[in-house]
């Protein structure tokens, strides 16, 4: 097992067996979990963040180890070659022990806001639409007949209230009647309720 170990790179056995066991998953005849474009982003990522931090991938476990997220370093390589899936855990570590948001991960660094941006799921963005929508501010697709309620139902779904940037007053305004669903006038009139409870309270 020491030789083995040795040979593979490994330090210490915990981590040799680490990397060995999806192996052997994969063997028994599992099929292997396919690394889609933002999979792929999120490996290249993971080597552009750790070299700009000058950390090596030993010490990247170190961090992420005292940070209560055991990746061998072996692991982390196998990562950045895009052999290893990233699991939402991982992503939110990486990115805590990198000191930036998991959309920083997620999506490539374009240096143009039209840059085609893959995203596994929906496809051939710019990159202007994609970081929009991993910060909160839009759906990643819009279409023009409906883009306002769209955009309304972005953040009444996917935001907390004190985050929306839309006033109650105004969503209604805006999109109630023809213009929304049944279900989004009523989450527009509950909000309303309760901000009108909050000024009674105070």
């Amino acid at each position: 097992m020491e030789t083995l170990a040795s040979e593979t790179g490994c330090a210490t056995r915990s981590e040799l067996l680490l990397n060995l066991l999806p192996m052997a998953e994969q063997q028994r005849g599992r099929r292997a979990i396919e690394v889609g474009p933002t999979g792929q982003t999120v490996a290249a990522n993971i080597a552009r963040l750790r070299e700009r931090r000058g950390l090596t991938t030993r010490q990247l476990s170190g961090v992420l180890e005292r940070a209560g997220r055991n990746i061998p370093a072996s692991g982390i390589t196998r990562m950045e070659k895009g052999e290893r899936v990233v699991t939402v855990d991982e992503l939110a570590a990486l990115a805590v022990a990198f000191g930036v948001s998991p959309a920083a991960l997620l999506l490539p660094l374009s240096l143009r806001a039209e840059a085609a941006v893959e995203v596994t799921g929906g496809g051939s963005v710019s990159a202007e639409e994609a970081w929009q929508w991993a910060n909160g501010r839009r759906p990643l697709h819009l279409s023009e007949e409906t883009a306002q309620t769209q955009l309304l139902e972005h953040q009444l779904y996917g935001l907390p209230q004190w985050l929306r940037d839309v006033q109650p007053g105004v969503r209604k305004a805006r999109f109630g009647g023809r213009h929304g669903s049944a279900e989004l006038n009523a989450l527009v009139n509950a909000e309303e309720q309760r901000a009108r409870e909050g000024r009674d309270d105070g």
